[in-house]
């Protein structure tokens, strides 16, 4: 068969999103505090977008009448000329005698004009763990080489404090003797915090416990042979494998427990974030009302003045400055029909969670309801995926308080009454832990027979798999063992 070049017509229909649509569903799903920066990065960058500032109000007759004039003056020289016999009569001899006066002359003030400190002298700003550990190693008496290696071993300290390269790779890419490293990196690990610089948890322990003076004592010994054990809570075989009596090993456990086994916890530079709610829902005599927040974002509208004046200068632009005018004109108003979209769909899909789940807004989370992405799709007429977008990172503020959208939309387990919320259920297995015998706690099983008998048909690995969402220990992890 030969090859051959020809030209063909195809009919298709192909979904292509254009970039006003790429913009609204951008900003469907954006959170809060992104939409804020969103907005004004779009006020930065475009001039026909303005913001709308809130302008103060006309003042009332009354108060213009209020307002003090001053008082007319008796002199009837012209400012000009008052400027001028004022230069005139000052002399030279005043001026050298005011600087005298409060020793300006001299480079100083007198003691009657104090300057204020600075607002920067009042703030602190937090320290890091890298700054705080090279001001222990610029403050030690080691010689010049243990301090360079010193600081490369800083340098690759996790933000837990672990140190997470090898000897090997610091002798290699420093140069450095073997013993020098290992010099270096035990001079840092006698520094603040304590635990610093460990290569595993034990190491960790280990250094805490040498600051404790408790080197080759019962507790160290635990440590180098038996923290699987302790992890399993085996202190009946711990206490047999050192012959000692069962209360020092608890004791030993006890000082275990009370170590450190991230020592740059309090040196953490994760901002603190918090969570701004997207909706509120609030109780009125007439039911509920929904409010959308904007607090925080920027109000903007069509620039009046851009529009003006490009309508007057357009017969002298170029063809690009022209397609530049258009190109903004037109990012302008998909902006202002996104965002309004953005707040009717929110509210819409608001509006049907509080239908669907009337109940929860009443009562609480006791009766919440299974609901999914498509009851709500189908009772909106919209695609899944823009309710998905919708509920995504986005919070409700109410009377029982403040939850993801997510939150109220979960799977449907058997009851007695029907269908039940898979977050009641697990609401239910919270609560089972938390009333529970610390000597005794439930298993999987157990807690399963518990739901089974207030009729909730759940199988065992359901209620682990739940339990490993709520991030609840397992059943030997929760045992407390009392002497």
């Amino acid at each position: 068969m030969a090859l051959e070049n020809r030209l063909e017509l195809k009919l298709a229909q192909k979904l292509i999103l254009t970039p006003q649509l790429q913009l609204a569903i951008k900003l469907l799903q954006m959170p809060q505090l992104e939409l804020s920066e969103a907005i004004n990065m779009e006020l930065t960058e475009n001039p026909f977008l303005e913001e709308v500032v809130e302008e103060k109000e006309n003042l009332t007759k009354e108060e213009i009448e209020n307002i003090e004039t001053p008082e007319a003056s008796d002199d009837t020289e012209a400012p000009l000329e008052r400027l001028m016999t004022n230069l005139n009569s000052f002399s030279v001899q005043e001026y050298f005698d005011e600087r005298g006066s409060d020793g300006r002359d001299l480079g100083y003030f007198n003691p009657g004009l104090v300057e204020q400190p600075s607002y920067e002298q009042f703030l602190q700003t937090s320290v890091n763990l890298s700054e705080h550990l090279l001001w222990q190693l610029g403050l030690s008496d080691a010689d010049e080489e243990i301090k360079r290696i010193g600081e490369v071993v800083i340098g690759n300290i996790d933000e837990n404090g672990y140190l997470r390269t090898t000897e090997e790779e610091i002798v290699q890419t420093e140069n450095a003797g073997i013993s020098d490293v290992r010099h270096a990196i035990r001079l840092v690990q006698g520094f603040d915090p304590p635990g610093i610089a460990a290569r595993d948890l034990k190491e960790c322990l280990l250094i805490q416990l040498r600051a404790l003076n408790l080197s080759g004592s019962l507790v160290e010994h635990i440590v180098l042979d038996n923290l699987p054990d302790v992890e399993k809570k085996r202190y009946q075989q711990i206490a047999r494998q050192y012959n000692a009596p069962l209360d020092d090993i608890m004791a030993a456990i006890g000082i275990i427990e009370g170590l450190e086994p991230k020592p740059a916890r309090n040196f953490s530079s994760s901002a603190t974030i918090y969570i701004m709610p997207d909706v509120y829902v609030a109780k009125t005599e007439d039911g509920y009302q929904i409010l959308l927040n904007d607090e925080g974002l920027p109000r903007v509208r069509l620039s009046n003045h851009y529009r003006k004046l490009m309508l007057m200068l357009k017969g002298t632009l170029s063809k690009e400055e022209r397609l530049f005018v258009d190109e903004k004109i037109r990012s302008a108003i998909w902006l202002l029909k996104s965002l309004d979209q953005r707040n009717k769909t929110i509210y819409r899909v608001t509006e049907c969670i509080l239908n669907f789940q009337r109940d929860f807004f009443d009562i609480g989370v006791s009766v919440l309801k299974p609901l999914n992405l498509k009851d709500v799709s189908q009772e909106l007429g919209m695609h899944e995926s823009t309710i998905s977008r919708v509920t995504s990172n986005k919070f409700l503020s109410c009377s029982h308080g403040l939850y993801s959208f997510r939150f109220f939309f979960s799977s449907a387990l058997q009851g007695s009454a029907g269908t039940i919320s898979s977050t009641l259920v697990k609401d239910l297995i919270r609560k089972l832990v938390s009333e529970e015998d610390q000597a005794k706690p439930f298993s999987d099983q157990r807690i399963a027979d518990v739901l089974k008998s207030k009729d909730i048909t759940i199988a065992r690995r359901t209620v682990a798999k739940y339990r490993e969402e709520l991030k609840i220990p397992s059943q030997g992890s929760r045992k407390k063992i009392e002497y």
